[in-house]
């Protein structure tokens, strides 16, 4: 299977391999991109369709001679299917074979339309080709070609010497053949006398005249014509030197053709064997890339299974973060209008505020009465307003609470402030009452109020102060009282 071409089917015949590994006649691969745009190995398509990738795709650049295959293909053991003959041997020799099989049919070159035998070529051209006519140089007549070749010289009465070259002996063999002369020749001879000059003119003799001349002057001029003849084969052997001078380089031309051919059948080998250790190498990588990918399904199943994890996470830590301000609030919160605040990192808070990076502190939530008014505390350690930079400022603000519908508005209670001495001997103690026209007691609409209160609650140097305990151990507390 892997010496036949992948679109014909038959043997390989200069094998090309594609990048996809499959193998192609050279005039195949040719033929089929020359008449597809994107041509893809058909080969691939067959094996499986879904892997098809960019090294399916055909082209003439994008594939490499197969020395190793044609090797292997050339030494292929065949025999002739010609009816008749028995040769056997290898493919390489076959070509040559098919050109010189005397059992193949053949069409004759005259164009007479018969096909016959390698073999039988001469018989027809000779007795049976109606085209095979030849036209005379010298009479123009036509002749058939039985009637031409009745002398091996046609019309020329006195056939050329015969000049033999032999290497070893570098000797020089003049040889003149009989002479045949057909009853065509004969007539030619008769009648081309008073045109034609001496026999030697050849071999450049110059004289021309009658038939009685003619002879007259061949007798009379033997010695001339000697001369004539020896000059002329000193030329003929001068030239045969020269020929026989070139054939030695030949000799080593050979020696060296032979070294490189034997040097090509080794590098043929090492090919092949490397041929082999490639194809084993390409399907390593393609079990390779196959398993590649199975692995690369199962790692994104994983970080798909990964990603649902910690979206769930992410539920349950905003759950948990819910569930913790909640817990934080049941424990914090107050239900009667008393809300004691501790405040901790005192000295960090105000350094907060004194540089703007945190303004004011809320407390938590805290209710006049289980089903009452919903309120905190905003303080500002830095002062906020008129006292600001100068006094810690203390407000109340009214929150929207879940049951406000059910609650008398506007907010009409007293609110006491009280920063308590933590020495319990001087606390500060502020209160007021609401103003039922001011929006900071009216029903919440949002989720809280303005903030209302005192800015100017304690100037920052009492605050400060060694003779006070406000602030021990960077804590202070802040009580509110709902009246």
């Amino acid at each position: 299977q892997k010496f036949l071409c992948s679109n014909c089917n038959n043997i390989l015949k200069k094998a090309l391999q594609t990048l996809c590994g499959h193998r192609y006649c050279s005039a195949c691969l040719t033929w089929i991109v020359r008449n597809n745009k994107n041509a893809i190995c058909q080969k691939c398509k067959e094996e499986d369709p879904n892997t098809l990738g960019e090294e399916s795709l055909l082209a003439e650049e994008r594939a490499f001679g197969d020395a190793a295959i044609n090797k292997e293909i050339s030494e292929l053991r065949v025999h002739c299917v010609t009816l008749g003959c028995s040769w056997s041997g290898i493919m390489k020799d076959f070509e040559e074979h098919q050109s010189l099989c005397e059992y193949a049919l053949i069409p004759c070159h005259t164009g007479c339309g018969h096909v016959v035998m390698r073999r039988k070529l001469a018989d027809h051209l000779e007795n049976g080709c109606v085209n095979n006519v030849t036209v005379c140089q010298q009479c123009q007549r036509s002749l058939a070609s039985s009637e031409h070749q009745q002398t091996s010289a046609g019309c020329l009465l006195f056939p050329a010497p015969t000049i033999t070259f032999t290497k070893s002996s570098s000797q020089v063999i003049l040889s003149f053949g009989p002479v045949f002369v057909s009853s065509h020749t004969l007539s030619h001879s008769t009648s081309s006398a008073n045109k034609d000059g001496c026999r030697f003119s050849e071999v450049g003799c110059a004289f021309r005249g009658s038939k009685e001349k003619i002879k007259e002057h061949e007798k009379s001029a033997v010695g001339a014509h000697m001369l004539l003849l020896l000059q002329h084969m000193r030329q003929l052997e001068g030239t045969l030197c020269s020929a026989a001078k070139a054939a030695q380089p030949e000799l080593s031309l050979e020696k060296v053709i032979s070294e490189l051919e034997n040097k090509l059948h080794v590098f043929e080998n090492i090919v092949a064997v490397l041929n082999k250790e490639v194809e084993s190498s390409n399907l390593e990588i393609l079990a390779f890339r196959r398993q590649s990918e199975l692995d690369q399904n199962i790692i994104r199943g994983l970080e798909l299974k990964i990603a649902e994890l910690h979206r769930c996470l992410t539920q349950k830590d905003a759950g948990l973060s819910s569930l913790h301000k909640s817990l934080l609030f049941s424990e914090q919160a107050s239900y009667d209008g008393i809300f004691l605040w501790k405040i901790t990192d005192v000295g960090r808070k105000l350094q907060d505020s004194v540089t703007g990076r945190t303004v004011g502190l809320c407390s938590p939530a805290f209710y006049t009465a289980k089903y009452g008014y919903k309120v905190c505390l905003r303080v500002y350690l830095n002062g906020d307003g008129t006292g600001k930079g100068t006094h810690m400022s203390l407000f109340f603000v009214v929150m929207k609470g879940d049951y406000d519908a059910l609650l008398q508005w506007p907010f009409r209670h007293k609110v006491t402030f009280m920063l308590l001495d933590q020495n319990n001997r001087e606390h500060i103690i502020d209160a007021f009452r609401p103003d039922l026209t001011s929006a900071s007691f009216q029903r919440p609409v949002n989720d809280m109020n303005v903030a209302s209160g005192c800015p100017m609650f304690l100037p920052l140097s009492k605050l400060q102060s060694p003779k006070h305990a406000y602030v021990r151990e960077d804590t202070l507390f802040l009580k509110c009282i709902i009246e």
